[in-house]
């Protein structure tokens, strides 16, 4: 049948196989006035890919298509869409729609709509399964569509979508800047965003990590200092020291926490965006009461946040590390494998989707 009433994607059809894609069709939400529709040109790998299709998040809906770090050109908008127009490059990342009439969405906190469509694996109000961006086309909300600065490539901005907003929004809602010091724990493909967004907004930034051999990197991307946590008693010096420190592994559930948590100023914040699949070490109450510190989480971000990381990124020429695969049953499938070993300098993007769907309109 083809688009627009259904389009193509590679999808995984069981948690046991999650490496292994076919091309496969399957059909969008209906669409609606405020809907864009996008032919895909890349699409960001995500650890959610990674997370989602092997069932280490919960069980998914299958056959599922992933991907939410979406780049292409819209080919379709709807009659009450303002913001964009047929021919734009845009973007979509983790969220696909949302109310955008309760009191969370109209505080500009969308992000955290209790009604909030996930870009796949969720259901819209009719039942339709979100399927992300591995795929032929996408079927957006305006409001969860973005622009793309002419000189950030597709490539570069694909993993902006959800890698840099997840951290973006946490460090600007901390108010992240200069006279503060930030630490970014786990350099990999969010803190390596954090790296770059914490050093762009004037902070004075610190990476740690248990890689020794990701100094060289991490101080690349804007970190003055490197802190390896594999050195004995690696707290020690840096008692009383962070302001806020972001915590973007997803091994998390090896950590010992109270070591982290001594690093933090008075009332500082240990705040994860690295969502392991396994619970947090167990902790005490009193574990909070030497620095008056706290813990906290957030979830992407909102559409506020996401311009204006994408202008910085803009205007400042900030470049993430970006590895390329073409889009193919065999690139998802070494996307996923590399992506879940760790085996990636810091993110992937699938590109050459021309090639993937030769047919497409």
């Amino acid at each position: 049948m083809g688009y627009p009433d259904q389009f193509e994607g590679f999808m995984v059809n069981s948690t046991e196989k999650w490496s292994e894609f076919k091309k496969q069709e399957f059909k969008p939400k209906p669409f609606e006035d405020r809907d864009i529709d996008i032919k895909i040109d890349c699409c960001g790998v995500c650890g959610s890919d990674v997370h989602s299709i092997t069932g280490g998040w919960g069980d998914v809906p299958l056959p599922l298509c992933v991907g939410h770090e979406v780049i292409g050109k819209a080919v379709k908008v709807g009659d009450k869409v303002t913001t964009v127009k047929v021919g734009d490059r845009v973007g979509v990342g983790a969220q696909i729609a949302a109310c955008l009439e309760c009191k969370i969405c109209k505080s500009d906190n969308e992000n955290y709509c209790p009604h909030k469509v996930d870009t796949y694996g969720a259901p819209y109000p009719d039942g339709t399964i979100a399927q992300g961006g591995y795929s032929s086309h996408i079927r957006a909300h305006e409001y969860f569509t973005f622009p793309i600065p002419k000189n950030i490539s597709s490539e570069d901005a694909a993993p902006m979508m959800c890698a840099g907003l997840t951290v973006w929004s946490p460090l600007v809602r901390a108010h992240v800047g200069p006279g503060k010091k930030v630490a970014i724990v786990g350099i990999g493909g969010l803190g390596h965003f954090a790296l770059l967004w914490a050093s762009a907004l004037g902070a004075e930034v610190y990476a740690v990590s248990h890689s020794p051999n990701k100094e060289k990197d991490a101080l690349a991307l804007g970190a003055k200092h490197f802190i390896c946590t594999k050195d004995k008693d690696w707290a020690k010096p840096w008692a009383f020291t962070f302001d806020f420190m972001l915590n973007s592994a997803d091994m998390t559930n090896t950590f010992n926490i109270q070591e982290y948590m001594s690093t933090l100023a008075i009332n500082g914040e240990f705040h994860n965006v690295g969502l392991p699949d396994e619970p947090l070490p167990q902790m005490m109450a009193q574990d909070f009461a030497p620095n008056g510190c706290k813990m906290g989480g957030s979830h992407i971000g909102n559409r506020p946040e996401m311009l204006a990381m994408l202008k910085l990124a803009s205007e400042k020429e900030i470049k993430p590390y970006v590895q390329t695969l073409d889009i193919s049953e065999a690139g998802c499938k070494e996307a996923v494998e590399r992506v879940k070993t760790n085996d990636v300098r810091y993110r992937f993007t699938l590109t050459n989707f021309e090639k993937a769907f030769p047919d497409r309109k």
